[in-house]
């Protein structure tokens, strides 16, 4: 594959979770979240797009909102299980997305806000159509994802050099 042909990412933020008396990193998902994330994973198959990676947070919420959404994809990518994901800023994002090697073309990010929605915005230096208003007007909510178009290697990903292609939530 060359560096020259766009890449995606998308940036999947987790299904809504519960309240439990567990620490945060095992809290489980709602029933809306266990209802939001096979959803999402049918909207993820709906954009064609093939992932290679699915880089996925180790918190309980994130892990069962990928397992709920991948079985809707019509090809499994390869799972990494990063606890770097969990808390992590946009900054972080960024520097475990330049660990990716240049042979995957397109990655899912499966996190948390506030780092999901903030590297969204950073990521992108422009946008197709009312892919930004929608995602300025919505936020980031449980079970949202923003997908970002890149040509570069994964090494030099950096603020700014994405394209917001498209934009999910829930409610749209």
């Amino acid at each position: 594959m060359s560096v020259a042909e766009p890449r995606r990412i998308v940036l999947f933020r987790h299904a809504k979770a519960d309240w439990p008396q567990v620490s945060d990193h095992e809290r489980p998902l709602a029933e809306r979240g266990r209802k939001d994330a096979p959803v999402a994973g049918r909207k993820l198959a709906d954009s064609g797009i093939p992932f290679d990676l699915a880089l996925c947070s180790t918190a309980a919420r994130t892990r069962e909102t990928w397992k709920l959404a991948v079985h809707e994809l019509p090809h499994r990518p390869k799972t990494v299980y990063e606890e770097r994901l969990y808390e992590a800023s946009p900054g972080e994002l960024i520097a475990v997305l330049n660990e990716t090697q240049d042979d995957v073309q397109n990655v899912v990010l499966i996190g948390h806000n506030p780092g999901v929605q903030g590297l969204a915005d950073i990521l992108a230096g422009d946008a197709e159509g009312d892919a930004r208003t929608r995602m300025d007007r919505r936020g980031f909510p449980t079970s949202a994802f923003a997908v970002l178009t890149y040509s570069g290697s994964w090494k030099a990903l950096e603020p700014g050099v994405g394209t917001l292609a498209d934009y999910w939530a829930p409610s749209e």
